[in-house]
């Protein structure tokens, strides 16, 4: 079964198949025998696949033509549609490598903004403060990243906001309170310190493709879901209301201002990959945090690949 990151990759690699299907039927295959040439009624025959697709520019609501595409969109050109309709993805993304993606393959916000969900081993070290720079917060017997400091060992190790802490050096941390786990990082060695994580486990990414007056389809407010629109990208995939912005094409946007969060959203292309997590959680979770601080002790940088 293949896996689709978005609602408009799965219609596009739908119809390419369709395309390419029609084509193969409607090819002439050389015969030995000679027919009876047909006159030449001075009209083009049509393609045979706009004969199928006679209303291609009003496919979902979106100009999809080849035409169209080409003008507008030169990196989702479709010049060989054999090819393009797997991503091609580095095997660095693992789940991700065999994604069916003919328009957002090539988005890097679709790469760094992937969750898993799967478990990874990080070793960190502590910097010259003797910090890891990372706050964790209990959630149902787990125990849960919620602060990244910038430039610290727990960023450079790619931990994230929403990470489950699953063992610190041998040591399984389900069931320990926040306190109990901050002083296990404490005692720890300066160097060599093993943390099994999984990745992200309440959070879901969502794969956006704006609209022609670039809308995704999405209202929020300090950070928080609150509206979707009709018919949009966002009510097509699935986006939810009373859930958290995270991340925005990977970055973490955990604390900045509405305007800051949409800036991300302006600037980051025609494809927008947003993580994004249920508000109850997210509010369990930075409860015990001011305002000002998620926004200056949380990292938010761009992560690389």
């Amino acid at each position: 079964m293949s896996l689709y990151p978005s609602l408009e990759d799965m219609k596009v690699d739908h119809m390419i198949k369709a395309q390419l299907q029609a084509e193969q039927q409607y090819t002439p295959h050389p015969t030995p025998v000679q027919s009876a040439p047909i006159p030449n009624t001075g009209t083009p025959s049509a393609p045979a696949h706009h004969i199928l697709y006679p209303s291609l520019g009003d496919y979902m609501g979106l100009e999809l033509s080849e035409d169209v595409i080409a003008q507008n969109m030169p990196e989702y050109a479709l010049v060989n549609r054999q090819s393009t309709a797997v991503a091609p993805l580095p095997s660095s993304t693992g789940g991700l490598s065999g994604m069916i993606a003919p328009l957002s393959g090539n988005s890097v916000g679709l790469h760094k903004g992937h969750v898993t969900n799967g478990i990874r081993e990080l070793i960190l070290c502590k910097d010259k403060d003797g910090k890891i720079g990372l706050r964790v917060h209990p959630v149902n017997n787990g125990i849960f990243v919620c602060l990244v400091s910038p430039d610290s060992p727990a960023v450079m190790a790619g931990l994230r906001f929403g990470d489950q802490i699953l063992e610190i050096n041998g040591i399984t941390v389900a069931g320990y309170s926040m306190d109990q786990v901050h002083k296990i990082l404490r005692k720890a060695p300066e160097n060599g310190i093993r943390v099994v994580v999984r990745d992200r486990p309440f959070e879901r990414s969502i794969t956006l493709h704006k609209d022609s007056v670039g809308h995704i389809g999405f209202q929020f407010k300090n950070g928080k879901i609150t509206a979707l629109v009709k018919d949009s990208s966002a009510a097509r995939n699935g986006l939810l209301t009373d859930h958290q912005l995270l991340e925005v094409n990977g970055k973490n946007v955990v604390g900045l201002k509405d305007k800051e969060i949409g800036a991300e959203i302006e600037k980051g292309g025609d494809i927008i990959t947003i993580t994004i997590i249920p508000s109850y959680i997210y509010d369990h979770m930075i409860k015990k945090m001011s305002g000002s601080l998620l926004k200056s002790a949380m990292d938010h940088s761009v992560p690389n690949l």
